[in-house]
């Protein structure tokens, strides 16, 4: 157990895990074992800022984060290596220098948590979506019983953030530090990010988990349009309920199951591919693409399940001419493909249908085509029933 005079604690083992995934392991990639030896233990605390000289700052990045499927990203908090720059199209790479889906955990008995971060863009807010989920960071915490319950979201309003998230916590009951997990914002880009915490507390990283990630792609509501805050997108509820990392590669606009994207995402080792591409695609492109890609993950990755999943059905289908025939088209291409591959001998495919995915009272959504936060949790109920099947 390494330790200091002003509380903070990292155990060895902590100290290995953490680095065997900040350089990539948890996803088949090589250990830099030096990175850990170094950089994790000396350079872990980061001295007082002159605003706020009693609080201990902290690098996540030493320690690691979950949701972060590559290692040799442009920036760190980037979804897609920077191999990708040039070959995915530019709309797909600029999506991924979003920090959707990555989150960091630690303990701490810490009376007040402060961070402070740059974003990449001075976009705070879209029309239909609030700067709480594009910009801020989202904080939750175990309870007594071991439960993943909200706390606090920062409401941004500058891209230069350092600011106390939350004060006049309680310690838990036995007295242990309580489990902590931030979740970083969900369309924009983060540049740096420091934890801050009581000089007088104690402060134990917990480094990400090692076990096969659900590796979602998808559209701009797979990359969190339009949750309130960053836990409340879709690979976020799921990550919690289940106990699983996640790794969202959602890409709002941009989610059209091209071979491009395939290439990356074979790189992955998850538990489950999970492919919800159908919103930005039409008849035609799902008949030419999904077979393809489906065929390309099933090369690389023989034993892994695949789950295709329908579109949702726009909340305003039901008065719209043409709108459900729309959604037909494609879901019917859809089934085809499924049906083809299968015939094909493609085996572990599983396939989602729309009907539970808003749900049928026409409220699910903030625009009649993106999720709310209750339709993200109708979301995220028909995705577990299904993951727990499959897994």
């Amino acid at each position: 157990m390494f330790s200091n005079r002003r509380g903070f604690l990292l155990s060895s083992s902590a100290l290995l895990a953490g680095a065997a995934h900040v350089a990539g392991a948890a996803h088949g990639m090589p250990v830099d074992y030096n990175y850990a030896a170094g950089r994790i233990h000396n350079k872990l605390r980061q001295s007082g800022s002159a605003s706020h000289p009693e609080i201990a700052w902290f690098d996540p990045r030493e320690w690691g984060v979950e949701g972060r499927g590559f290692d040799d990203t442009k920036k760190f908090y980037d979804r897609l290596p920077m191999r990708a720059e040039g070959k995915v199209r530019d709309a797909v790479w600029q999506l991924s220098r979003h920090a959707s889906g990555i989150s960091f955990r630690f303990r701490t008995d810490s009376p007040e948590i402060h961070v402070k971060y740059r974003l990449s863009q001075q976009r705070l807010a879209m029309p239909h979506m609030p700067a709480t989920g594009v910009s801020g960071v989202d904080l939750y915490a175990r309870d007594d019983e071991g439960r993943w319950r909200y706390v606090t979201v920062l409401k941004v309003n500058n891209q230069d953030v350092e600011t106390r998230l939350v004060g006049g916590l309680r310690q838990t009951g036995n007295g242990d530090p309580r489990e902590f997990m931030i979740y970083l914002p969900l369309y924009n880009g983060v540049e740096r990010l420091q934890l801050g915490v009581s000089s007088a507390a104690t402060m134990e990283p917990v480094p990400p988990r090692t076990e096969k990630p659900i590796v979602f792609y998808g559209t701009s509501i797979m990359h969190g349009a339009c949750a309130s805050r960053p836990g409340m997108s879709i690979s976020a509820i799921v990550g919690r309920r289940m106990e699983r990392p996640t790794i969202n590669l959602g890409f709002s606009g941009n989610g059209r199951m091209e071979a491009e994207v395939g290439e990356f995402l074979v790189e992955l080792d998850p538990c489950v591919f999970a492919i919800d591409c159908l919103p930005n695609m039409n008849a035609e492109s799902v008949t030419s693409n999904c077979e393809p890609l489906v065929r390309q993950i099933r090369a690389a990755r023989p034993d892994t399940p695949i789950l295709l999943v329908e579109d949702r059905v726009n909340t305003g289908a039901w008065i719209r001419a043409g709108a459900l025939e729309r959604h037909s088209r494609n879901q019917a291409a859809l089934k085809r493909a499924f049906d083809n591959l299968q015939q094909a001998g493609i085996a572990n495919l599983h396939y989602l249908e729309s009907e539970s995915l808003l749900g049928d009272d026409n409220e699910g959504a903030t625009d009649g085509s993106h999720p709310s936060d209750l339709g993200m949790v109708r979301y995220a109920d028909a995705y577990e029933s299904k993951l727990n099947e499959i897994l």
